[in-house]
């Protein structure tokens, strides 16, 4: 019992540590693209800002705007944080560092980052402001579409090694990565634009668009529960790069240093290139993201799909 909670509590300090380090970093890279210095003031380099970002919000009013559905607009926050906090406990750091090694780890990761939609499409449909209901339905949309070629380059990895364990999948590249094969190296590709627009990261941060939904389906919300959005935004944002590192990348799988170092490097690593994505491409429109989604991804994932089913049976 005692081990249980220790877990517990070593989940939920990483999780909230990872996400104010997140959004400092992201400041620190954006500030870099755009030729500025970013936060300097709190702490070392601004190494503090988001701690007081964070203070900030918790002592903020918490607003309760007339006309909310008071019951779906409270529990919107809580779908957008728990499930991605339950993903982390499958998420191999290193060769004994998982909290629990389930046999189907890729499903369960897969379902628990998908439940997030829910808590988003609740945040805009009780919040009684038609932006919000935009966001919310705009999210809805998005995740649904690209959650198919994300989990059909999922389901190729699981073709190579026969087991859905993602403790199991990294053992399987003891010899090498999976991405250093042309098959999965595309089904790489597939799974980073798909994660991109799972996470509502720019080019397809359609829900909150500002310039047309002023902050999407979080537009009425403030003080405490403003910030488990972001709390859920980026510990989701993390788990996506994580699964990459995983299903890809070999996992904790590296030379010389501990196992939990090099699967750290490996999931910041893609981590900067999402985050380099963000701040250097355009937004896309509505209808361009769901046309790439049904047109362009998901008919290349089949294919690749075959393709990959094709080298395993020839091999």
């Amino acid at each position: 019992m005692k081990t249980l909670i220790l877990q517990g509590l070593a989940v939920l300090g990483f999780v909230f540590f990872s996400a104010m380090f997140l959004v400092w970093w992201e400041r620190k890279v954006s500030a870099l693209i755009q030729n500025r210095v970013g936060p300097m003031v709190v702490g070392w380099h601004g190494t503090l800002q988001t701690v007081a970002d964070s203070v900030k919000l918790l002592l903020k009013e918490n607003i309760v705007p007339s006309g909310v559905d008071k019951l779906i607009w409270w529990l919107a926050p809580f779908f957008v944080v728990v499930p991605p906090v339950m993903a982390f406990v499958t998420l191999p750091f290193g060769k004994s560092m998982i909290v629990r090694d389930l046999n189907v780890g890729v499903l369960y990761v897969a379902s628990m980052t998908a439940i997030c939609v829910l808590g988003i499409f609740m945040a805009g449909w009780g919040s009684s402001n038609k932006y919000s209901l935009l966001g919310g339905m705009r999210a809805a949309a998005q995740i649904i579409s690209y959650e198919i070629p994300l989990l059909l380059s999922s389901v190729l990895v699981v073709m190579e090694t026969g087991t859905l364990s993602l403790q199991g999948i990294v053992e399987a590249q003891a010899h090498g990565w999976f991405i250093l094969k042309p098959h999965l190296a595309i089904a790489f590709l597939i799974y980073l634009i798909a994660a991109t627009a799972e996470v509502n990261r720019c080019p397809f941060d359609i829900p909150e668009a500002e310039s047309e939904l002023g902050a999407g389906y979080h537009t009425e919300y403030t003080g405490m529960k403003f910030a488990m959005f972001f709390v859920g935004e980026y510990t989701s944002f993390f788990i996506v790069a994580a699964m990459a590192t995983t299903l890809f990348l070999g996992g904790w799988q590296g030379p010389f240093l501990p196992s939990f170092v090099w699967f750290l490097i490996k999931t910041y690593g893609i981590i900067f290139v999402l985050m380099w994505v963000r701040w250097t491409l355009p937004r896309v429109r509505m209808d361009q993201m769901m046309s790439f989604a049904w047109k362009v991804l998901t008919p290349i994932s089949l294919a690749n799909l075959l393709i990959g089913g094709w080298f395993m049976v020839n091999a």
